[in-house]
This record gives structure tokens, sequence and C-alpha cells, in this order.
């Protein structure tokens, strides 16, 4: 699962170079997008710190209650079966 998370950035980050490198190349920049959106950066940067002020106590809040609901749950399932090496259980 962890695998999965992790391929999946590196495709996000690769498909985002990609696309960035491509804008850039025909004068589009993150500057130029912001200015037509009417942000500045300093604005955006406001609107991602208050974005993160509001979302941390709500993550953390969830968190007090779902990992010790998914930790119990963890303990307490049936054991899987092993497969070995050679695929055999």
């Amino acid at each position: 699962m962890f695998d999965d998370f992790v391929r999946t950035l590196v495709k996000l980050g690769v498909a985002s170079l990609i696309l960035g490198s491509g804008l850039a190349y025909f004068g589009v920049t993150a500057d130029k997008v912001l200015r037509e959106v009417g942000l500045t950066p300093e604005q955006a940067m406001d609107l991602v710190r208050r974005g993160i002020d509001w979302a941390m106590p709500n993550i953390t809040l969830g968190a007090i209650v779902i990992v010790p609901v998914w930790l119990v749950m963890y303990l307490f399932r049936p054991p899987r079966p092993r497969i070995g090496i050679d695929g055999r259980l």
C-alpha cells in the first residue's frame, strides 16, 4: 500500500514537471495565472495558511477518534494466511 502511495506521488511529480515545463515554454507563469484570477502571491499564501489553520484542528479532532478505533479493529481482526515465497500457503 505504501509503495502504491509513493508511486502515485512520483507520477504526480513527473506529470507536474512536464506540464510546468510546457507551460513555461509558452510563457505561462504562476504569477501571471494568479494575476489573471485576481490574486497576489501574498494573498494566495494567506489563503493557504488560513486553510491549514482551519483544517489542522479538525484533522486532529478526527484522528483522536479514528486512530484508536482503527487500532482496536487492527488488533482484533482474524489473522490472514501467510503466503510463502513460492506462492503457496
